[in-house]
């Protein structure tokens, strides 16, 4: 006889479970996640384990089979930290319509060519992926669809059919049949990835499964989900543009530091090989308020053009607003600059604004947005061929920067002439180290902006 179902409420963020429900979890501290779930208790017998069990020293493991996939994109091998790692599970997330699927879809073609692909679909019938697939160019014989949302059944035909590759699209929709709370819910989410992981560990197989994200931007579901993957991918862009960039927030088998670029085209998404022409182009000419950052990201530097503005505020509190750009460290900029430079912005307003959609988390691109900045305050313009990297401390000084040889090979690529940079910097740079390109090493922000025009 079954027992009776009770509700269970649940944090969506740490999994912890409590019979009554909590505004502030007790597990995590989080306001507003402890979610409602109907549960039926369930009488299970134990069984003690009678299969043997044992143990390899870490010599006698063998690593030479382990084989990346390659997804005929660049890009995102890059992400991946070289290709699909056999038995991985990935972990793919973004907005909706942000090409998660798009991309999915494009790399069958690719992957098709030598090997067998299954496309788990719980939200789209097989005729919508094969419209897609015609707009988008896919055409392989060895990618087989299936339209299913049990894990169970799932689960068995991979194991009988042993496929190269498998994309669930997306977990949020699979369920397990034993359990009886809805889709979607946390423990439908957590139990169907254990599955997963099972199958993929267990077979070899690499599985690819597609997240969504709530409103606050994260994977939903609960967040011990990140951890049983093992690479989480994010999927980030503004709707408004048709750039895209893909991040690892977690990988097992590469770096988290890597990003992909990409351009969402009619035919689907497309590399952008070389982001920082792209970030760059189309930037004015002797236009007073612009200058142009570098950014590591992983081991590619990226070119970025900050373009900050000045105005004299009709209101009694100036106005600041930054987009790229971490606000509370534009305003230490703006105290510094006035404080130790002589810069006055009390009574102007103040905007920074990165082209691209295109973040700036580094310390190394406060010179860039200081001196895009000044130049708008005293309307003066920037040389255009001009890169300034550098970090700025509350004394107005200029901090040394890491990988300052490769953001300076980068900017001569691109045809910059100067690069003005910390002058400690200067003493750290290799003997050998000789190109057409100008660097200006300097120690305070008014040193740099006098280099600069």
């Amino acid at each position: 006889m079954a027992g009776k179902t009770k509700t269970m409420y649940i944090c969506s963020q740490c999994g912890y479970e409590s019979a009554k429900w909590f505004g502030c979890c007790p597990g995590c501290s989080e306001w507003n996640t402890m979610e409602e779930e109907l549960r039926t208790p369930q009488q299970k017998t134990v069984k003690l384990a009678t299969k043997s069990v044992f143990a390899q020293t870490i010599n006698e493991i063998s690593a030479d089979d382990e084989i990346r996939m390659k997804t005929g994109m660049s890009e995102l091998d890059r992400v991946l930290g070289g290709g699909i790692v056999k038995g991985s599970l990935v972990l793919l997330s973004g907005d909706p319509g942000i090409g998660k699927s798009t991309i999915l879809l494009q790399i069958c073609e690719h992957i098709g060519e030598s090997a067998r692909i299954l496309y788990v679909s719980g939200e789209e019938s097989a005729r919508q992926i094969k419209l897609r697939a015609n707009r988008l160019g896919v055409s392989t014989e060895n990618l087989y669809i299936m339209c299913q949302t049990d894990v169970e059944s799932i689960v068995e035909y991979i194991k009988s059919t042993k496929p190269d590759l498998v994309i669930v699209d997306s977990i949020q929709t699979m369920s397990v049949s034993e359990i009886s709370s809805s889709a979607g819910s946390i423990t439908q989410v957590r139990e169907s990835t254990n599955l997963y992981l099972q199958c993929a560990k267990g077979l070899g197989i690499p599985i690819i499964i597609v997240g969504h994200v709530n409103k606050d931007g994260n994977i939903a579901g609960p967040k011990v989900l990140e951890h049983i993957v093992d690479c989480v991918l994010y999927f980030e862009g503004e709707r408004h543009l048709s750039y895209r960039m893909l991040r690892a927030v977690k990988n097992r088998y590469g770096s988290t530091n890597e990003i992909g670029v990409f351009e969402m085209l009619d035919k689907g998404l497309a590399e952008v090989p070389n982001p920082s022409l792209m970030l760059i182009s189309g930037k004015p000419k002797n236009t007073a308020g612009t200058c142009i950052a570098c950014v590591m990201e992983g081991s590619r530097p990226i070119l970025a053009e900050v373009q900050g503005l000045v105005a004299p505020s009709n209101y009694g509190n100036a106005r600041r607003m930054s987009t790229g750009f971490d606000y509370n460290r534009m305003s230490m900029l703006l105290a510094v600059l006035e404080k130790r430079s002589g810069y006055f912005f009390s009574n102007c307003d103040a905007y920074i604004n990165v082209v691209g959609g295109l973040r700036l988390d580094e310390p190394a691109t406060d010179l860039s947005v200081a001196l895009s900045l000044i130049s708008s305050l005293k309307d003066t313009p920037i040389r255009d061929d001009t890169l300034a990297v550098g970090e700025i401390g509350l004394g107005g000084e200029l901090r040394a920067v890491s990988c300052c040889e490769q953001r300076i090979r980068e900017a001569e690529r691109l045809g910059f002439k100067r690069c003005i940079i910390p002058k400690y910097n200067l003493k750290t740079m290799s003997d050998g180290f000789k190109g057409n390109i100008e660097i200006i090493g300097v120690r305070t922000v008014n040193e740099a902006f006098d280099a600069a025009v």
